[in-house]
C-alpha cells in the first residue's frame, strides 16, 4: 500500500475521533456482569474464581464474523487454526478439538466422533443467530463432565421475548453482507412474535464463499498457490493458476435455520422447544489440495461432504421456592450429524468416500437452593451416542460402486452419566468460596469389521468412572480489587475416535486403531488478580498451569508386529493413539481497558502459552502440538450517540523448528522453509478498521477494512493461507 493511502487513512481516523467528544457507555464493564457459563446458572463474575470472556450481540454485529471460529478469534483470548476456509478449530491454553467443549442452549455439541486432529464443528453455529457467547477457561467438567479439560464455549442463541401486554409484539431485524477477500455474500432474517403467554421466534442465514485470496506482502513463496488439478474430457491436468494469490478450490456456502416456540403459562413455568438446522456445501480441504508427492500435486479431489447438524432441545424451567430446589430445569436434546469425506488421488479414477453419522440423545436436570449464605448448584446428566460409518469406492469413469473400509466400527455406542453438587457461599462481604465434587460413569462398546482389514481384535469395551472436583476462593480486599485462586480437575473419556480410527494421519503414515486406551486426567491450578476502576480502566491478569496425566496423543506403533502396512496402495508407517505419560500447560492471560477520555477506549489482550509432552520412542519431553505462539490484539475505540469506530492489530509470534511439535515438523506442505530448509511458523500482524453508523433509528450500516497492509501469512498449524486486504460492507435494519 502506497504512503498516501495510508496518510488518508489516518486523516479520516483522526478527523472522526476528533470531532465527537460524547462518552461510550458501552464500554462501562464491571465486576458486577452476569455469566451463566459456570453452573449454568446466572451469576456475579466478581464471584467466579475463573476467567471468562463474554460475547454479546453488539460485539457480534460490530465485528462482523464470517462464522462462529472467527467469532472467537476476535475476542483476542482464543486462538482458532484452519485447515480450509470452511473450518476452525479453537484452541483454549493449549487444549483444542475434543479436549475443549462446544456447548448451545446448555447442551453439548461434542460427540463421540470428536477427534483430536483439527475440528471444524463449531463453524455449524450460526454467529448471527447468537445472543450472547461466553468462553470459560479451565476445566469445566465439574458441571459439563468429559472432554472440558482446556474449557467451555457456552453460546446462547436469539431469545424468544413475550410481550409486555396484551398486544402481539413483533420484532425482528434482516441484515446483508459482503466481503471482498472471498467474495462473501451473506444474508440473514429473524422475526419474533410475541404474546402475553406465547412467543415465536425464526432465524435464517445463508452465506456463500468464494475462494479466499491471499495477501500480497511478506511471506514466503511457499505459500502461493501456482497450480491446481482440473478435470478435462476425463483426464486429470495441472494447470497454471491465472493468479496464485487465490486459493483455488477453497470457497463453500452454508445455511442455518433457528425456530423457537415458548410457552409461559404463569410466573413459576417457562417451556421452551427449539430446533437447530445447519448444513454447509462441500468444503474442499484445502491443505490436502496442496501436497505434492513425487514433485507433483497429489490429489485431484480433497474434501468434506455436507456437514450436517440438527438439534431438537426441549427445555423447561421450574421457578419457585421448594424444599428441594429455588429454580430447577429439565433439558432433553436430540441431535443427529452427519459428515463425510472424499478424496480421489490425481490421474486415479476410483474416488473413495467415507460417510459418519452420530444420533446423539442429551437429558440434564439441574437445580439451585439457596441455603442461608450460600447457594448450593447440583444436577443429573445422562449422554447417548450411537456412530454409524460405511465406506464406498466409486469409478468415476464406469460408475461402478464397491464398498470400502468404514473409517470407524459401524454401530459403535458411548455413554456418560454423572451427577454434580456445587456449593457457592459468600464466608464474608469480601470472600467467595466455591466447591464441588462430580462423579462420571462412561462406557464404550465397539465391534471390529475385519472384512477389508485383519485387526488383531474384534472388539472394544470400556466401563470407567471418573471423579472431578474443584475448590476456588474470591478475595475482594477494597473495592475495584478482585484476587482469584483455582484449583480443578477435569478429565476425558476415550471416544469411538479414539478407539476405533483407521485414517492416513500425513503423507506416508496410517493410524490404526488403540482398543486399550484409558480415560486421560488433568489438575489444573490458577490464579488471577483484577483491578477495575469504573469509567477508568480495568486490567486482569491471570497465570495457570495444567497437568494431564495419561495424555492420549499420536505415536508410532506396530499393527500385526509390523511398523508399517500397505494402506491405500501406499506402504505407511503405523502410529496410534496412546497414553502417553504426561503433558504439562503453563502460561498468562493478560486483558486491559483503559478509557482515554469520556469517548475513547483501548483494549489489549495477551496470551503466552507452553507446553511439553512426553514421546514414546525418545523417553523426552516435545512441544505440545496446540500451544500456539505468543498472540494476541490491540484495539483503539471510539463511540459517539450513532458512530462507532475502532482501530485494532492482531499479532503473533514466531515459532522455529526446534519449537514445533514432531507431528507439526512433519507437514512441510503448510509451514514456511528457515535459512535450514527446516520448517517454521513465522511470526506476523494485521492492522484493520471499522465503523458503524446508525443512519435512522432502525438502520445501520458498518463498514471494515481488514489487514490493511495486505499482510501475507498463514496462522499456526493452518493450513490456508489468511485473508489479504478484505473490505467489508453490511447493512442491518431492524423492526
Amino acid at each position: 500500500m502506497s504512503n498516501k493511502y495510508v496518510l488518508a487513512l489516518a486523516g479520516m481516523l483522526c478527523i472522526a475521533l476528533c470531532g465527537y467528544t460524547q462518552e461510550d457507555t458501552t464500554f462501562k464493564k464491571t465486576l458486577g456482569e452476569i455469566v451463566i457459563s459456570v453452573n449454568k446458572w446466572e451469576q456475579k463474575l466478581n464471584e467466579v474464581p475463573n476467567k471468562i470472556v463474554k460475547i454479546n450481540k453488539l460485539d457480534i454485529l460490530r465485528n462482523n464474523p464470517q462464522t462462529s471460529a472467527d467469532l472467537l478469534s476476535q475476542t483476542g483470548a482464543v486462538f482458532v487454526q484452519k485447515s480450509q476456509l470452511g473450518g476452525g478449530s479453537p484452541m483454549i491454553r493449549g487444549f483444542a478439538t475434543n479436549r475443549v467443549l462446544l456447548v448451545v442452549d446448555g447442551v453439548r455439541m461434542n460427540n463421540a466422533i470428536y477427534r483430536s486432529g483439527n475440528l471444524q464443528n463449531v463453524i455449524s453455529i450460526d454467529a448471527l443467530s447468537t445472543e450472547t457467547a461466553e468462553v470459560i477457561f479451565g476445566p469445566g467438567s465439574l458441571i459439563y463432565g468429559s472432554d472440558a479439560i482446556g474449557g467451555v464455549m457456552d453460546f446462547h442463541t436469539l431469545d424468544a421475548r413475550f410481550s409486555k401486554d396484551k398486544k402481539m409484539q413483533v420484532r425482528g431485524s434482516v441484515l446483508s453482507r459482503y466481503s471482498t477477500a472471498n467474495k462473501e455474500n451473506t444474508i440473514h432474517a429473524d422475526i419474533n412474535l410475541g404474546w402475553k403467554k406465547w412467543s415465536v421466534l425464526s432465524s435464517f442465514s445463508f452465506s456463500k464463499f468464494d475462494d479466499l485470496k491471499m495477501g500480497g506482502n511478506g511471506g514466503q513463496d511457499s505459500y502461493l498457490r501456482p497450480e491446481y488439478v482440473e478435470r478435462v474430457n476425463n483426464t486429470d491436468n495441472i494447470v497454471q493458476n491465472s493468479n496464485p494469490r487465490i486459493q483455488r478450490f477453497s470457497g463453500y456456502d452454508q445455511t442455518n435455520f433457528l425456530q423457537k416456540i415458548c410457552f409461559k403459562p404463569n410466573e413459576n413455568w417457562d417451556l421452551q422447544y427449539s430446533f437447530t438446522y445447519a448444513k454447509t456445501g462441500d468444503a474442499p480441504r484445502y491443505d490436502r489440495l496442496i501436497q505434492y508427492r513425487n514433485g507433483a500435486l497429489r490429489f485431484a479431489e480433497w474434501y468434506y461432504g455436507p456437514m450436517k447438524w440438527n438439534m431438537h432441545n426441549l427445555q423447561i424451567l421450574h421457578s419457585k421456592k421448594t424444599n428441594i430446589y429455588d429454580d430447577a430445569r429439565l433439558t432433553v436434546a436430540y441431535q443427529d450429524y452427519e459428515e463425510s469425506r472424499i478424496d480421489r488421488t490425481r490421474n486415479n479414477n476410483n474416488r473413495n468416500r467415507q460417510v459418519e453419522l452420530v444420533d446423539a440423545i442429551n437429558a440434564n436436570w439441574d437445580a439451585t437452593k439457596s441455603v442461608g449464605k450460600g447457594e448450593i448448584f447440583y444436577g443429573l446428566e445422562y449422554v447417548h451416542n450411537k456412530v454409524g460409518s460405511f465406506g464406498e469406492r466409486i469409478n468415476i469413469s464406469t460408475n461402478v460402486v464397491t464398498p470400502m473400509i468404514s473409517r470407524y466400527p459401524n454401530g459403535s455406542t458411548w455413554n456418560t452419566a454423572g451427577v454434580y453438587g456445587s456449593y457457592k457461599v459468600n464466608l464474608h462481604p469480601k470472600v467467595t468460596l466455591t466447591t464441588g465434587l462430580r462423579y462420571s460413569y462412561n462406557t464404550l462398546n465397539a465391534t471390529f469389521d475385519t472384512t477389508f482389514i485383519k485387526f488383531p481384535f474384534m472388539n472394544a469395551e470400556i466401563k470407567d468412572g471418573a471423579l472431578t472436583g474443584n475448590a476456588g476462593l474470591v478475595f475482594r480486599p477494597a473495592e475495584g480489587w478482585q484476587l482469584n485462586g483455582n484449583v480443578s480437575t477435569g478429565y476425558r473419556m476415550p471416544n469411538v475416535d479414539d478407539i476405533g480410527k483407521l485414517f492416513e494421519s500425513v503423507p506416508g503414515n496410517v493410524s490404526v486403531p488403540n482398543p486399550d486406551l484409558i480415560p486421560e486426567y488433568a489438575w489444573n491450578f490458577e490464579l488471577g488478580i483484577i483491578k477495575n476502576i469504573p469509567n477508568k480502566f480495568r486490567i486482569e491478569l491471570n497465570a495457570f498451569h495444567t497437568i494431564l496425566d495419561n495424555a492420549i496423543v499420536r505415536r508410532f506403533s506396530t499393527f500385526n508386529g509390523q511398523d508399517s502396512i500397505l494402506f491405500n496402495g501406499t506402504l505407511s508407517q503405523v502410529e496410534a493413539l496412546q497414553n502417553v505419560g504426561k503433558a504439562t500447560v503453563s502460561g498468562f492471560q493478560i486483558s486491559s481497558e483503559f478509557f482515554l477520555t469520556r469517548a475513547y477506549s483501548l483494549q489489549t489482550h495477551a496470551n503466552w502459552i507452553t507446553g511439553k509432552e512426553t514421546d514414546d520412542t525418545k523417553n523426552e519431553q516435545v512441544p505440545l502440538r496446540h500451544a500456539p505462539p505468543f498472540y494476541g490484539s490491540t484495539t483503539l475505540r471510539y463511540k459517539i450517540e450513532k458512530l462507532f469506530i475502532e482501530a485494532s492489530a492482531q499479532y503473533n509470534s514466531k515459532i522455529e523448528n526446534e519449537d514445533l511439535a514432531p507431528s507439526e515438523q512433519a507437514k512441510t506442505d503448510i509451514y514456511a522453509k528457515d535459512a535450514n530448509g527446516k520448517p517454521y511458523s513465522p511470526g506476523w500482524y494485521t492492522l484493520g478498521l471499522k465503523a458503524s453508523y446508525q443512519i435512522v433509528k432502525n438502520l445501520q450500516v458498518t463498514v471494515g477494512w481488514e489487514n490493511i497492509t495486505n499482510q501475507r501469512y498463514r496462522s499456526y498449524s493452518s493450513g490456508i493461507v489468511a485473508a489479504g486486504s478484505n473490505f467489508i460492507v453490511s447493512l442491518r435494519t431492524s423492526f
